[in-house]
């Protein structure tokens, strides 16, 4: 892996807040197989804890950073 890769929200694949979306980038998987897996655990776990992971790294993964290309 690749020693200066960092976690961030998706600026481009977006569902709600980017979480999911920014978890696949840093896999480097396809969105819809972690959004899938998340579904998957939702049901088998009643939901709430799905849900109280997605707030917290809602809240806490950052954005990616702003770059302007020309």
């Amino acid at each position: 892996m690749d020693k200066n890769k960092k976690l961030y929200k998706s600026a481009n694949d977006k569902v709600l807040s980017g979480v999911l979306g920014g978890i696949a980038e840093y896999l480097g998987i396809d969105s819809t197989i972690v959004r899938l897996i998340f579904a998957l655990v939702a049901i088998f776990t009643a939901v709430i804890p799905c849900v109280v992971f997605y707030i917290i790294c809602a809240v806490i993964m950052p954005d990616p950073p702003f770059t302007v290309e020309q």
